[in-house]
């Protein structure tokens, strides 16, 4: 299972937000990229990277934070936030992106999904962002009628890289993540699926690992406030037991 530390940012600071408020964003440190250098150093097999601003302005905001981060690394990163056209995908592909993540255009532009799929193989991701189960969109603004299962499950056949879900109500809050459903929409489809949201402790890292079917987790304020050692996790989850 793959550990993915996330650099969140918001106004070109490494920031954590508590469950998707943007007025509720620390600061964690105002050098990105030399965040991403230090979890390189470490021992970190890629880097999560989200544009808040984007997310929510619904195109790019923090590329100069973004760009000196790909140039300070040389693991691969993956990026979400303000990406709803195959235009900026394939900017940022071509900047060094390794994989990028679609969230928004899951729900309100499936073809495009499937498109960007099409033209980059490996190299999408969908970000499901849920509270209590239903699918929300825009940053996190705005609720769906759609599960996730549901969402998943329609693109089982569109060669997509991987499936991020993410608790919102658990994002940041540091009390666990939503373990048993992230399990449920691993073992529901054949896509690989990382845990987000609320991951806080080693216990999270091993009980997500134990499910067998969660192929990585994301996690950033443990890592930021020490609740979590970095190369312990690592070295966990790597193990083969």
């Amino acid at each position: 299972m793959i550990l993915y530390p996330a650099i969140d940012l918001k106004d070109g600071d490494a920031v954590r937000l508590l469950r998707g408020e943007m007025e509720a964003a620390t600061v964690f440190n105002t050098d990105p990229a030399a965040q991403a250098r230090l979890f390189e150093k470490a021992g970190c097999e890629w880097i999560h990277l989200v544009d808040l601003n984007g997310a929510f302005e619904g195109y790019p905001v923090n590329a100069a934070a973004i760009g000196a981060i790909l140039e300070a690394i040389s693991i691969p990163a993956q990026l979400g936030g303000g990406i709803r056209d195959l235009g900026t995908i394939e900017s940022w592909l071509d900047r060094g992106i390794e994989r990028v993540i679609l969230g928004t255009a899951a729900v309100e532009d499936p073809d495009l999904v499937r498109e960007a799929a099409r033209a980059f193989p490996g190299q999408i991701a969908i970000g499901l962002d849920a509270r209590k189960g239903q699918v929300a969109t825009r940053g996190w603004a705005e609720e769906t009628e759609m599960t996730v299962t549901d969402l998943g499950k329609a693109f089982e056949d569109a060669g997509i890289a991987a499936l991020i879900y993410t608790d919102i109500d658990r994002d940041g809050a540091m009390g666990g993540p939503n373990i048993e459903a992230t399990e449920t929409l691993a073992r529901a489809v054949s896509i690989p699926v990382i845990a987000s949201g609320g991951v806080s402790s080693m216990t999270d890292l091993t009980a997500l690992k134990a499910t067998g079917v969660v192929a990585g987790a994301i996690t950033g304020r443990a890592l930021y406030d020490g609740a979590i050692d970095l190369k312990e996790a690592i070295s966990t989850l790597s193990a083969a037991h």
